[in-house]
């Protein structure tokens, strides 16, 4: 059997992960837990322009 044919078992993956990462944390208890709320505006989208000025500044030179 080569290196390329050969497989592991489950029990070999799991031991392999477990000396790659280690052990992982415990989790946190509900009551330890908070509620998160966005409080910035969105940033995938640019603000619109309002003006004819701001359009020029945003496509740059030579497209007014």
């Amino acid at each position: 059997m080569t290196p390329s044919d050969a497989s592991f078992t489950d029990e070999e993956y799991a031991f392999l992960r477990h000396v790659r990462f280690g052990e992982l944390p415990s989790g946190a208890h509900p009551d330890e837990r908070t509620a998160s709320t966005e409080t910035d505006p969105r940033r995938d989208r640019p603000d619109p322009a309002s003006n004819p000025d701001q359009w020029a500044l945003r496509l740059g030179p030579g497209t007014g």
